[in-house]
């Protein structure tokens, strides 16, 4: 089993690695990121958007700002993030939770 840290670690590098391999042939990025978060600051979904973020500045070259949308269920954001203008610097962080609801009707 993973520890928190471990798991942590692992999806950084994960996506930094996804991202400097796709941002070496194109130079990308060129100018800041614009990283969308549809959760309140100070969460954890917060921090692990501001720790990747930190960690893909440091490998990229270029800020990665994180813009909190909170509220609706994520809804803020996400439209926040369909309506950015379509040239790869609006990212939108989601993190998808599994739930578990009872049957109440026979199958």
């Amino acid at each position: 089993m993973f520890s928190r840290r471990a798991a942590l670690g692992l999806i950084g590098s994960g996506i930094s690695t996804f991202a400097i391999g796709r941002a070496s042939a194109a130079d990308y990025p060129a100018r800041p990121v614009r990283w969308i978060v549809g959760y309140p600051p100070g969460g954890a979904t917060d921090i692990i958007a501001r720790l990747i973020g930190q960690r893909l500045s440091e490998k990229l070259g270029q800020q990665f700002v994180i813009e909190n949308k909170p509220g609706a269920g994520n809804n803020i954001g996400t439209e926040a993030a369909i309506n950015a203008e379509p040239d790869g610097y609006t990212v939108l962080l989601v993190i998808r939770r599994t739930t578990s609801t009872p049957r109440s009707t026979p199958i």
